[in-house]
């Protein structure tokens, strides 16, 4: 049975460290072969969800019986048997990953309609909706619980998934609990855990929700899923469904405001709102002509289709925009006597954020923006680099165009980062690892798990809920 430490930060490592090293034990070779022959047999088959699971959730349970009457386990307890189980799911399950996660068509539609239906509704939705109680309402804090959900897809074994479930369950629990201790009001029950759970997760909108809560139902190890963590993974699933089927009626609305609603949010995804039309036709306001709107793609996609952006690619792109707003606007442009500095612009945009409601939801795009040192991973590195680029890219030339100069530290930590990025991308190539196929170990023997061994040293995310509700009642 799975006791409440199972996901806790202490269990992670020993789980992973003492599997690869009993793995390299001479006496373990015959579990290296059996391991390495299914990897093989597996991924030569082709996708069929219902088979796939419970073909490995069969080959699991045969090989933690063998576990345990092998001399390598001789005399252990019965949490490091469960550790051995834990580790063979994750190495296994790594190394299907490719292969199984989001492999049937229809999965990955789901996983699209869901993904757009909340980014729709998560730019009108309200707490009470929800009818989530005044009491309980604390969008600030619940950002912790859409951050521990939105790394989800950093990970690839299903405890691990998990983890991150059970981490943003946990962060909102503390938070009622905590309300409710203040108000001297009864304990929070299911009632008022799961409009929140909803309310958080279709403002974090994890992609791939769909798939991933099916990747975890599939290939966990079923012994394991029970108690606390079932109930917060059902939770979940419930929470899926029900944002799936979500209508005016669900949120309390008028089903003419409903639709109104999700009409201006497409319009808002899609560029073509009359807000952005105006702010970014300024000629409008006297009159002018008003070029026609084309549909703007999210600016997260924008950065993630430059995988590593040159300077000339930046300065092409910057040349490129710079032409097509000479055409749109050089009749239509009204003068200008003297151009704000840049300070003058970042303070009134300070100003402006100040008279915001809810400041919370201006950043809810940069997650980076609420994650502490101890949340990031390797694979942040990247994504983080190519962002820097391009915010201070933006900034130089806003600097440039306004005949300012660019401050000192701008200047400075643009040149440590040029410096510093060929070693980055050396350390991610040699943690890149994980991301191999079933079958490109070379190895054999023991010697099948030591590419495994960098891996077993990067940081753990699973403990992230306790720090979390001790930050929060804090």
């Amino acid at each position: 049975m799975e006791n409440a430490d199972v996901l806790g930060p202490s269990t992670a490592p020993l789980t992973w460290h003492d599997f690869l090293e009993r793995m390299r034990q001479p006496s373990a070779s015959d579990f290296v072969k059996a391991i390495k022959s299914f990897i093989v047999s597996f991924s030569n088959n082709a996708p069929d969800p219902e088979k796939d699971s419970a073909a490995v959730q069969q080959f699991l349970a045969n090989m933690e019986a063998a576990f345990r009457a092998h001399s390598l386990w001789a005399g252990c307890s019965e949490e490091e048997l469960e550790s051995a189980g834990e580790g063979l799911e994750k190495y296994v399950m790594t190394k299907l990953f490719p292969r199984v996660f989001a492999s049937i068509p229809d999965d990955v539609k789901l996983d699209e309609q869901l993904f757009e239906k909340m980014a729709l509704i998560q730019q009108f939705i309200h707490p009470e909706n929800l009818d989530i109680k005044p009491l309980f309402q604390n969008e600030t804090s619940w950002l912790l619980a859409q951050k521990e959900l939105q790394k989800i897809n950093m990970h690839k074994a299903p405890r691990d998934k998990l983890a991150c479930i059970l981490n943003c369950c946990k962060v909102i629990n503390n938070i009622l609990l905590k309300a409710s201790i203040a108000s001297n009001e009864n304990p929070p029950g299911a009632d008022e855990f799961l409009p929140v759970l909803i309310y958080v997760t279709i403002k974090a909108n994890p992609p791939q929700l769909h798939s991933n809560l099916l990747y975890i139902q599939r290939y966990r190890c079923q012994s394991r899923l029970v108690a606390e963590t079932a109930y917060f993974f059902t939770n979940m699933l419930s929470a899926e469904s029900f944002i799936s089927n979500i209508d005016a009626n669900s949120l309390s609305m008028d089903e003419a405001e409903f639709e109104k609603n999700m009409e201006s949010a497409r319009a808002l995804l899609s560029g073509l709102s009359g807000d952005l039309d105006a702010l970014s036709h300024p000629s409008n306001q006297s009159g002018g002509h008003v070029p026609k709107a084309e549909p703007m793609e999210p600016k997260r996609h924008a950065l993630n289709s430059m995988k590593n952006p040159s300077m000339e690619d930046l300065l092409l792109q910057s040349s490129e925009q710079k032409s097509r707003n000479e055409e749109l606007y050089a009749k239509d442009q009204l003068p200008i006597t003297k151009a704000p500095s840049v300070s003058d612009l970042e303070n009134q945009g300070a100003t402006m954020l100040l008279k915001e409601d809810q400041v919370s939801q201006v950043f809810r795009d940069f997650p980076y923006l609420y994650a502490h040192v101890g949340d990031l991973t390797i694979n942040d590195v990247e994504d983080l680099l190519n962002n820097y680029k391009q915010l201070v890219f933006k900034y130089v030339c806003l600097s440039k165009g306004l005949g300012v100069t660019t401050p000192p530290q701008i200047q400075n930590t643009s040149e440590t980062m040029k410096k510093s990025e060929g070693t980055i991308e050396v350390d991610m190539n040699n943690d890149s690892h994980e991301d191999a196929g079933p079958t490109d170990d070379g190895l054999a023997g023991a010697s099948l798990f030591e590419a495994e061994n960098s891996q077993s040293k990067l940081p753990e995310d699973d403990g992230v809920a306790q720090s979390a509700g001790h930050e929060i009642s804090q």
